[in-house]
């Protein structure tokens, strides 16, 4: 699957595939709870748990709760 995407197989384990499968999920907006069903959890707890740096709306929940702290200058 690598030498067909072009990607050097040697570079990529199948944990980063799988967390850059989570991310460009994450990215593109589509709901934890579709990302976790496509991951194979069970419930969102680990999805949440595991990939917690690889889902962006919370990230994004972080950045806004900071301007609101903080004020967004």
């Amino acid at each position: 699957m690598l030498k067909k995407a072009g990607l050097n197989e040697k570079e990529w384990t199948p944990r980063e595939m799988r967390h850059s499968f989570v991310s460009l999920l994450s990215d593109s907006g589509m709901p934890i709870e579709a990302i976790s069903r496509l991951v194979g959890h069970r419930n969102t707890t680990v999805t949440e748990t595991v990939y917690r740096k690889q889902l962006r709306p919370v990230l994004l929940e972080g950045a806004d709760a900071m301007d609101q702290i903080f004020g967004n200058g």
